[in-house]
């Protein structure tokens, strides 16, 4: 099972899980380790991503709605400034 997984969600979905009412986190272009400890669920606001796990890397950008699984071990690089609705499970 990924311990990354990117959706795409409808503004439907957004207002019903609540997103715009999540705290906004912002990173600017920037390279640094990073584990999870707990699920994170986010949605990618503006920016891009390149997510380096042992599954491979994943590129995650504006419009994307990513849950990172607890447990998982990773490196963030950030190729356009990040802003992001985030949630901790």
């Amino acid at each position: 099972m990924s311990k990354v997984v990117i959706e795409k969600l409808n503004e439907e979905q957004i207002q019903t899980i609540g997103i715009r009412n999540w705290p906004i986190w912002t990173k600017e272009v920037s390279t640094f380790d990073w584990y999870y400890d707990t699920d994170e669920e986010c949605l990618i606001l503006e920016g891009e991503v390149d997510i380096e796990t042992e599954e491979g890397t994943y590129t995650v950008k504006a419009g994307d709605f990513v849950t990172f699984k607890k447990g998982l071990i990773c490196v963030w690089k950030v190729k356009k400034s990040i802003r992001k609705h985030y949630n901790f499970k």
